[in-house]
């Protein structure tokens, strides 16, 4: 895809060893390289940007130092990893990325060698390096390896990230975590500085100097304390690093990130180290493309846009996406009622949470990368007679999920949960669909569970969720909904009450949950079905559905989650302990990953498009409806 010519030093790097073959001094001019192609590329398919641009210099500092992919790099989230990629083999698939039958858009262990953990997800890096770092202890290797973790400032919010910091300081095992701190800015003077005490601290003669005063100073435990408390006094002046310190590692840094040469020298003393060692890189979103590094949050995953003009190029909306129906929802419900509070583990942009934090500062709580926190969070303002509504997505929810039975369900808190990304969503892949929501919420006692047909519908599900005294969850997708106006009257539905949206004479009827109603109206209208949408998972509305098994010979259900332990199968075992045995077709998610690729792709590939659906339902139901005919 890149010819040779604007990038002939990158052109010729197909794999890290290549690199390793260079001399140091033709980096810098390598990482303008790579830097400009990653702003060609992306700018032509769009895709996680800034925080890409600002790791080019880290990325090259360690694959030039450390022998991957021998060394294990483990990389957290994944949106900075780009870079990575290039480096290793991917270079001329870079413009795939998130497309179907492309690249990943994260680090994955099926795709590279050199991908070392599967991730998606932020905060994991710490925890699985630690694990491939105790794995090569145990093994006894003649080459033993060197692991690194790189972990973003955001996801050192999480507390896995904390958990295993916690682990690795008490043991002895080599590991250098690098913490990528890209939310501030280094000058050029306290940059210098910090370089130098990076390269001194990580030093043979610091290291030396400092284990074998520890051997003698331990014998005499008065020095030996004061000596301690003198040098964290020291750094403490001058460091950020006594935290870390008391966690167990030998703390270095900050240092300037974009400085290679001072990154390099760096990690190459940091290798020869033994024992947990804690790197402090900081760096600046967007590095070397003015429009990322002045707006960062707007450049962090954009489309494609022109790169000369700083011009993201949108495509045309017919209507508002369901995450800015839940919005402007929001907003309208903090003017009426002072009791709404808003909660989001760090994703105000994509939840539609920029208006409602400018407006109501106050009720707005972004608590970083921390899901668990952010339910038992709202839990507590619940006791206090609070309406907190948690903005989440779907794959997030799911690192809540002991908060959400445990501190909400079980003590029937009225917590309203808008699920964001629920069902497939498209670029993000395996990592991000919102599959199994549904699953995992239905077996929650005192759970209300909600799914909108359209934008109008989510609306007023919002506000039943938070009319109710008891936890609830609106699920949604990613995207535009149908085109359904939006009411700015608000009204609560009856809890546990479906709409029949048209009766048929066929014999057949489709019970839909959420975005399934329109994906199947004009099916059902095609071959005289009756189409129910469902509006509740749970609870069920048990009265219509045995009306419809009473009334109907064949059932399908069709959900955007995955069959087992799904929508449809809570219809199955209603009808079962009811007593109507009916041919059920449930038609949802296969039972298996599905992978990145557009919104449509994914469900196409899901079986979940109209098409699909109807030729799903006519393989199904065609011999079943010509079975009495062929028998007499």
């Amino acid at each position: 895809m890149t010819p040779a010519g604007p990038y002939p030093r990158l052109s010729g790097i197909e794999r890290p060893e290549q690199l390793r073959e260079l001399p140091e001094a033709q980096l810098p001019a390598l990482a303008q390289e790579l830097r400009a192609f990653l702003i060609d590329t992306v700018s032509q398919m769009g895709g996680h940007f800034a925080a890409g641009l600002g790791t080019v210099e880290l990325t090259l500092a360690l694959h030039y130092v450390y022998d991957t992919p021998h060394d294990r790099l483990v990389w957290d989230v994944g949106h900075q990893a780009y870079p990575h990629k290039v480096l290793t083999g991917r270079r001329d698939r870079l413009h795939t990325i998130k497309q179907k039958a492309g690249l990943a858009p994260f680090p994955s262990r099926a795709e590279s060698e050199y991908d070392t953990f599967g991730v998606g997800h932020s905060s994991t890096s710490i925890s699985a390096a630690l694990g491939m770092a105790i794995a090569d202890r145990l093994k006894h290797t003649s080459h033993p390896r060197r692991t690194v973790a790189v972990i973003g400032d955001g996801a050192m919010s999480a507390g896995l990230a904390f958990e295993a910091l916690n682990h690795a300081g008490s043991l002895d095992v080599d590991l250098l975590v690098v913490l990528n701190d890209n939310d501030m800015s280094i000058s050029e003077n306290v940059g210098a500085l910090s370089n130098y005490f990076a390269r001194v601290l990580s030093g043979r003669l610091y290291s030396t100097i400092r284990e074998g005063s520890k051997k003698v100073l331990r014998r005499m435990p008065t020095a030996w304390e004061l000596a301690r408390r003198s040098e964290e006094h020291v750094k403490g002046m001058v460091l950020p690093g006594t935290m870390f310190e008391e966690m167990g590692f030998n703390y270095i840094g900050p240092i300037d990130g974009h400085d290679l040469g001072a990154l390099v020298k760096t990690l190459r003393n940091l290798r020869g180290l033994k024992g947990p060692q804690f790197l402090h890189v900081v760096t600046r979103k967007g590095k070397g493309y003015a429009p990322a590094e002045a707006d960062p949050i707007k450049w962090h995953g954009p489309g494609p846009f022109d790169p000369a003009k700083g011009v993201i190029f949108k495509e045309k909306a017919s209507g508002p996406t369901y995450s800015q129906v839940f919005g402007q929802w929001l907003c309208d419900m903090a003017e009426r009622d002072p009791r709404i509070v808003g909660i989001t583990p760090a994703m105000r942009e994509g939840s539609g949470l920029v208006e409602f934090s400018k407006r109501f500062p106050d009720r707005y709580f972004d608590v970083a990368i921390a899901e668990q926190h952010a339910v038992t969070l709202a839990a507590g303002l619940a006791c206090e007679g609070m309406r907190p509504v948690v903005a989440i997505y779907s794959s997030f929810l799911q690192r809540g999920y002991d908060q959400l039975i445990h501190d909400v369900a079980l003590q029937n808190l009225p917590v309203a949960f808008a699920i964001d990304r629920a069902g497939l969503v498209g670029g993000d892949g395996a990592t991000h669909q919102g599959a199994f929501d549904v699953s995992f919420l239905r077996c929650i006692p005192n759970l209300v569970i909600m799914a909108p047909a359209d934008e109008n519908e989510c609306r007023q599900m919002l506000y039943t969720a938070v009319t109710l005294d008891a936890p609830a969850c609106v699920r949604y997708p990613r995207g535009q909904g149908p085109g359904v106006p939006v009411e700015s009257a608000m009204s609560a539905l009856p809890v546990g009450k479906a709409e029949v949206r048209r009766e048929g004479r066929s014999g057949l009827a489709i019970l839909a949950f959420g975005p399934m109603v329109p994906a199947t109206a004009e099916f059902a209208e095609r071959v005289d079905a009756t189409l129910v949408n469902m509006r509740f998972v749970k609870p069920l509305d048990e009265e219509l559905v045995i009306r419809m098994a009473q009334r109907h010979e064949w059932l399908v259900t069709i959900e955007e989650n995955v069959v087992a332990g799904g929508a449809g199968s809570a219809v199955v075992e209603l009808l079962l302990a009811r007593g109507y045995v009916r041919p059920v077709l449930q038609l949802g998610l296969p039972d298996g990953y599905v992978e990145h690729g557009a919104r449509s792709d994914n469900l196409a590939a899901a079986g979940l498009d109209p098409k699909s659906i109807a030729a799903s339902i006519e393989r199904w139901w065609q011999p079943r409806r010509l079975r009495p005919a062929a028998s007499e």
